[in-house]
């Protein structure tokens, strides 16, 4: 029994590793390394298929037996050298530290190979039989010594970024050499071998074909492309599930048979039934076969896309977007590039919850109005998420329970696959593909990475909404800022005029007056159409922007000023003070400034109105005597637009409007307060070229 036990244990390993060499044989493209590893696997095979041979037979010799395995350990040991080689950086030829392990080698598995070559030649008092088999030993235990080191040195000097594809390979091979030392130090130790490790070691070597597969498959530098069908796979992983449960059920069976009783036998064949039937709808079930085949290409076969470069390509389409309308037409163009589709049709929701279609590539909008929220394919998107492959639908309905198509799909050009554009858990549109001219088929990847970029897709549709929402915003603030700005030069009019409305009692018969007040009422009107202007414009532009003296503006300004509590007083005004700039904006922004330092002051008080040139800068400062600003106020509220402190009266914008004003100019506004003590506002302009040059003559 523990003879055929050991021949099956190397006959699997032997089995294994010869399969390994075909696939390797195949694939090989004449590298140096392919080679080795090619080397290393038939030797291996041929060695287990000796352990077996001689397991079954014993017409082996003794050192047949070591010569092959010196072979295989030496094969090994020239292939990790290899490796470790490249892994160091070598290529023009070997590393010179490399000697340190290539020499031992050659001279442990030389002299191994000489004591099995010679040792029955020579005369025992040379040499006894017991000394050499222990030399023999020992020679194992440092060759399994030196694979292991190898190992761990090839493992070390690998980038960590590149261990992915060698760990299994240090796996296998480690666990070889690793097994081999366990074996020849026990020997060693107690002075014979354990025929249950003996026998052990062609599972072992087994159970590391393929480990070493895996990492074959995953380094091209081997030159090795390992290919195995996925239907063989399939049907192969089937067969062995299948092999599996009937051996579990017979187990299950077989206790039944003993412990049933009188009930025994038809237990067991009413088991024995239910059991085949539920196998065979299992093996029938079309969602489990697909998940069957899902799982099995995740995992044991390399990727059908390179998904960086696919990303990138993804992101790169998106990124030449300009237009709302060409983002959506390049959104379908990235998606359909994946699959090589034509083109095909968007549907995104809309403000009243239904999907219509909003773009279109090589592809006809559909003549369908719109798909409701809690239509069925709304439903199986928002909760499935799934691609919809609508070759399926016809081949493996069981797939897509629960849904139903509308009647549009069918009418449409060539439909080929849905693509859910989700954002979170939100539906926000889907695109429609037509058939590509390849015939190409789609599997469970294509499902994954079109499920993905219909993700960010959405992401960019999501983006493009609060995009318009918030330019919307913007143009209603920017309206509603223009009727605010609009209102408060009105109700300054509306001052003016209510004034001349209550002076005309006293003064009416005034020859003065009257000419004041018409002069007035045309300033007004002057004013007022301007501003209906700028209102059909939408925006507050300046359109009289020329060169003008700040000195008669400031003394008009104070004049019409006059007829207010404290009356503001000119302290001094430089001339030459030329500035660029709308005059009249100027006047109307110095006199709002000026009508609040009079508010804030009482009648007793003071307002003072000075004009200075300063390098090429003017600077008109308003002073008052009134009750003052503190920090905290000025640095949050003064410049605030709508916030005021005159309640109904006022609308708080009229600081802010002039600060504005003058910063839109090159100038600035700045303030300088004391509580109870006043404040003083100095608002500053550019000087305008010819004023720059007519204080250069006057400097001269």
């Amino acid at each position: 029994m523990l003879t055929h036990l050991g021949a099956f244990s190397h006959a699997a390993g032997a089995v294994l590793f010869l399969l390994l060499t075909a696939l390797l044989a195949t694939a090989w493209r004449g590298r140096m390394r392919g080679a080795l590893l090619l080397i290393a696997c038939l030797v291996s095979a041929v060695w287990c298929a000796a352990l077996a041979w001689q397991s079954l037979t014993g017409n082996l010799s003794f050192t047949t037996i070591g010569l092959l395995e010196v072979v295989r350990n030496g094969a090994w040991i020239a292939f990790l050298l290899r490796v470790l080689d490249t892994a160091r950086g070598g290529g023009k030829g070997p590393d010179r530290s490399l000697r340190l392990f290539t020499v031992p080698a050659v001279v442990v598995c030389g002299g191994i190979a000489a004591l099995l070559l010679f040792q029955p030649y020579l005369p025992p008092e040379f040499l006894p039989r017991q000394t050499g088999v222990s030399l023999l030993v020992f020679g194992q235990v440092v060759v399994a010594v030196l694979g292991l080191v190898l190992v761990e040195q090839f493992y070390r000097n690998t980038r960590p970024e590149h261990r992915w594809a060698i760990k299994f390979l240090c796996f296998g091979v480690g666990a070889i050499f690793a097994f081999d030392f366990f074996l020849y130090s026990k020997a060693l130790l107690y002075r014979q071998l354990d025929p249950g490790l003996w026998m052990a070691r062609g599972v072992i070597n087994a159970l590391a074909v393929p480990l070493i597969a895996v990492s074959a498959a995953r380094n091209p530098s081997w030159s090795v492309e390992i290919f195995v069908s996925r239907h063989i796979i399939f049907h192969s992983a089937a067969l062995l599930g299948a092999g599996c449960y009937l051996i579990l059920m017979a187990g299950a069976g077989y206790y039944i048979r003993l412990y049933g009783g009188s009930w025994g036998g038809v237990a067991q064949a009413v088991f024995f039934f239910g059991a085949v039937l539920l196998l065979a709808l299992l093996m029938l079930s079309g969602q489990l076969r697909a998940r069957a085949k899902v799982f099995l290409a995740k995992h044991f076969f390399r990727n059908k896309y390179d998904y960086r470069e696919e990303w990138l390509k993804f992101t790169e389409i998106l990124s030449r977007s300009g237009q709302d309308a060409n983002v959506k037409e390049n959104i379908i163009r990235a998606i359909a590039g994946i699959v090589e589709s034509p083109g095909g049709v968007m549907w995104a929701r809309g403000e009243d919850e239904c999907f219509r279609p909003v773009a279109a590539r090589h592809a006809a909008f559909p003549r369908v109005e719109k798909v409701p929220e809690d239509s069925s394919l709304v439903r199986f998107l928002r909760e499935r998420e799934w691609v919809i492959f609508l070759d399926e639908i016809t081949g493996d309905p069981e797939l897509y329970a629960g849904l139903e198509l509308p009647s549009w799909v069918q009418e449409y050009q060539n439909p080929w696959i849905i693509v859910p554009l989700m954002h979170g858990a939100e539906v926000l549109g889907f695109v429609v593909l037509t058939r590509s001219q390849n015939q190409r088929q789609l599997n469970w990847e294509d499902s994954d990475l079109l499920r993905t970029v219909g993700r960010q897709a959405a992401s960019y549709l999501a983006l493009l909404s609060l995009s318009d929402e918030l330019a919307d915003a913007r143009q209603f603030e920017a309206f509603n800022r223009l009727s605010s700005f609009v209102v408060h030069d009105l109700k300054n009019l509306v001052a003016q005029l209510s004034l001349v409305g209550e002076n005309a009692r006293k003064h009416g018969s005034n020859p003065e007056f009257i000419e004041d007040a018409f002069a007035t009422m045309a300033n007004a009107t002057a004013k007022m159409n301007r501003l209906l202007g700028q209102l059909r414009k939408g925006r507050m532009d300046e359109t009289t922007s020329k060169m003008v003296n700040l000195k008669p503006i400031l003394h008009k300004v104070v004049q019409a000023r006059a007829v207010s509590q404290p009356q503001p007083v000119v302290e001094h005004i430089d001339e030459g003070m030329i500035v660029t700039t709308d005059a009249e904006r100027l006047g109307t922004m110095v006199e709002h400034i000026i009508q609040n330092a009079q508010e804030a002051t009482a009648e007793d008080g003071h307002v003072w109105i000075r004009g200075r040139q300063d390098s090429q800068q003017v600077i008109i400062e308003v002073e008052d005597s009134g009750c003052g600003m503190d920090p905290q106020f000025i640095a949050e509220r003064l410049f605030r637009p709508f916030d005021t402190t005159k309640g109904n009266a006022g609308m708080g914008i009229g600081v802010y409007e002039s600060r504005e004003f003058f910063r839109g100019r090159g100038g600035d506004m700045e303030v300088n307060s004391t509580p109870g003590k006043g404040t003083v506002f100095r608002l500053i302009l550019p000087l305008a070229e010819e004023g720059i040059q007519a204080s250069v003559e006057v400097a001269r």
